[in-house]
């Protein structure tokens, strides 16, 4: 028979004590850094106010405060009234400017009859000149070749630029319905098709082909509600867009002519137009010989 076991009277139950007094201390501590973290050094803090107050607080400007003895300013939450100027961009060239303006005004000349029935626009700012031609004076119905009718309307366009310079670029969109034809499987090979097919007949009619570019937006853009027929309607076009010059047709490409802001015309207009010029070949050595690619504007630079 097993002994039986003595009861122990002696158990300690209070060793939760230990790790919960070390518990106490490690947030007690935590406390205390976090406040020492979060003292301001009173000295430091008025230096930099007078800093910053003497650089805001300049001796002559207009229409401001003078600078506390305490070196107190702006940080204390005072009024400081400051003039401010409206401030305007100047175009880089006047003369391209003028350049423009008649240009739109011609446009509107040469279009007036369409203009007057609500199926040609022409607008214009700082950058550029755009002549909105709706798709039915130009093509059939889901179809790319242009009518005969287009004929009298692509020969004024030519007429308006043949005796300048300026970049041209051929803006194409659709409405919202879909197309799934064996030769347009959606509406973005519809509009960019229609858009080349107006730059391809530019280019035969005398227009210098490097001053040409076409490109596609599908039904991405719209101009209109496409929840009306009118509206559907409206969107199916053609946008001539005459550039200012190469670094606007670049930024039309890239965000097409309805959705560049005030800011980027102020950001064309500004930056330097002598830039010094870099190689855009590169020649690139490799096991089979010599090749060519475009080369990186940035290293050519530095370069």
């Amino acid at each position: 028979m097993p002994r039986r076991r003595r009861p122990e009277h002696d158990l300690k139950t209070d060793r939760w004590m230990v790790p919960w007094a070390d518990f106490v201390t490690l947030l007690f501590a935590l406390f205390v850094v976090m406040y020492a973290l979060s003292s301001v050094n009173e000295e430091k803090y008025r230096q930099l106010s007078a800093s910053l107050s003497r650089i805001f607080h300049a001796e002559g400007a207009v229409g401001q405060q003078a600078v506390s003895e305490q070196g107190m300013g702006i940080l204390d939450g005072q009024p400081l009234p400051v003039a401010e100027t409206e401030a305007r961009v100047e175009p880089a060239d006047p003369a391209v400017s003028r350049q423009l303006a008649q240009l739109q005004s011609e446009a509107e000349q040469r279009f007036a009859q369409q203009i007057a029935a609500g199926r040609v626009q022409v607008h214009g700012n700082r950058l550029w000149v755009a002549i909105e031609l709706n798709a039915s004076l130009l093509f059939e119905s889901g179809d790319a070749i242009p009518v005969i009718t287009a004929d009298p309307l692509l020969q004024q366009v030519v007429a308006l630029v043949q005796d300048s310079d300026n970049p041209i670029h051929i803006e194409g969109f659709t409405d919202n319905r879909p197309i799934n034809s064996r030769l347009y499987p959606s509406n973005w090979e519809l509009s960019a098709a229609r858009a080349a097919a107006v730059v391809r007949v530019l280019e035969l009619r005398g227009v210098a082909p490097e001053r040409l570019a076409a490109v596609g937006y599908g039904q991405y853009q719209p101009a209109y509600s496409n929840r009306t027929p009118e509206g559907r309607q409206r969107n199916r076009r053609i946008v001539v867009v005459i550039a200012r010059d190469a670094r606007v047709r670049r930024a039309v490409q890239a965000y097409g002519s309805d959705r560049v802001s005030d800011d980027a015309v102020n950001t064309l207009l500004t930056e330097p137009a002598d830039k010094p010029s870099v190689p855009t070949l590169e020649q690139v050595e490799t096991d089979s010989g010599i090749l060519f690619r475009q080369a990186d504007p940035e290293q050519a630079q530095e370069q």
